[in-house]
């Protein structure tokens, strides 16, 4: 099982340095505002691929990284997220959640609170490298970083705060940028 899990993740390591070879070591900082998102493809719950290039210049992008399932801030912010996901998707916007955790963990949380959208299971972490937002080089962990990617491919907006309200404050205020911009 450990072999196939390694393959796995080097697999994916492969496919995003392929997809976006500037990226080859995770950066010191979360990706920022303006800058071309780093593209990604990984597993769901599910075990189905899930790609940022399909979404790219069809639906807006939330992107978050949380630190792991079934914990306060985790639930608070997922379960925000379901509660408000008639008027993201009106806004053009689909949401996919990342951390370390494996599929099981993650299916039992979608589960467990209703959850729906996908969350990915970035287990070896090349996701969260590319976006700069794994908590330490030796924990296997993300810190709570949210980005919104346009329609361009490019981040509109970036939120790091341990606090999951934070980021939902915060998507509503630059959706609502976005809505203006493009008069939505």
């Amino acid at each position: 099982m450990k072999t196939s899990q390694h393959l796995l993740c080097w697999i994916s390591t492969a496919t995003l340095a392929a997809a976006a070879l500037p990226i080859l070591a995770a950066p010191p900082h979360p990706a920022l505002e303006g800058q071309v998102a780093p593209l990604f493809s990984g597993e769901n719950q599910d075990g189905r691929q899930w790609r940022l290039s399909e979404h790219i210049g069809k639906r807006i992008v939330f992107l978050y990284f949380y630190p792991t399932d079934d914990t306060a801030g985790s639930t608070t912010e997922a379960c925000n997220l379901r509660d408000n996901m008639i008027e993201l998707k009106q806004d053009g916007v689909d949401v996919v959640g990342a951390s370390f955790n494996d599929k099981k963990t993650q299916r039992n949380f979608m589960f467990k609170y209703n959850l729906n959208f996908p969350l990915l299971a970035d287990t070896c972490g090349s996701i969260a490298d590319a976006y700069g937002v794994r908590k330490d080089a030796k924990i296997k962990m993300d810190r709570r970083v949210s980005f919104l990617i346009g329609l361009d491919g490019k981040i509109i907006h970036v939120t790091e705060s341990p606090n999951p309200a934070v980021h939902i404050k915060e998507l509503a205020t630059a959706l609502a940028k976005v809505r203006e911009k493009y008069s939505l």
